[in-house]
């Protein structure tokens, strides 16, 4: 009966030390966010990294990160009868929220300029 004890303990403790070090190593999920308007309203701003569509300006645009890691990020804002514009700028994924992100959120406005007939 005793060694039986035995190796359920040192199973135990094996098991314990996997669940820590699996737990321990996780990063943590953080966001940022950014606040896109277009003079005038209404355009599309897609992440170029992926084609996805983020939102319809004016709107807030958010991002996960890990660890509070920025992120070099490109976007197209498009709306028709208008050029398109491209703009670069860094996320800084530093917030426990997306709450958090949105009430810090930097700002990217853009004119866009009429296409000539």
């Amino acid at each position: 009966m005793r060694t039986k004890n035995w190796k359920l303990t040192i199973a135990s403790i094996a098991l314990a030390g996997c669940l820590a070090a699996l737990t321990g190593c996780a990063k943590q999920k953080t966001y940022g966010a950014v606040k896109f308007t277009t003079e005038p309203p209404g355009a599309e701003v897609v992440n170029l990294k992926d084609d996805a569509s983020l939102c319809t300006t004016p709107c807030v645009g958010f991002w996960e990160g890990e660890d509070g890691k920025p992120e070099y990020v490109t976007v197209e804002m498009r709306k028709t009868g208008y050029k398109e514009e491209i703009t670069s700028f860094w996320v800084n994924t530093r917030h426990d929220t997306r709450e958090q992100a949105e009430k810090d959120a930097q700002p990217i406005k853009a004119d866009l300029i009429k296409r000539g007939n």
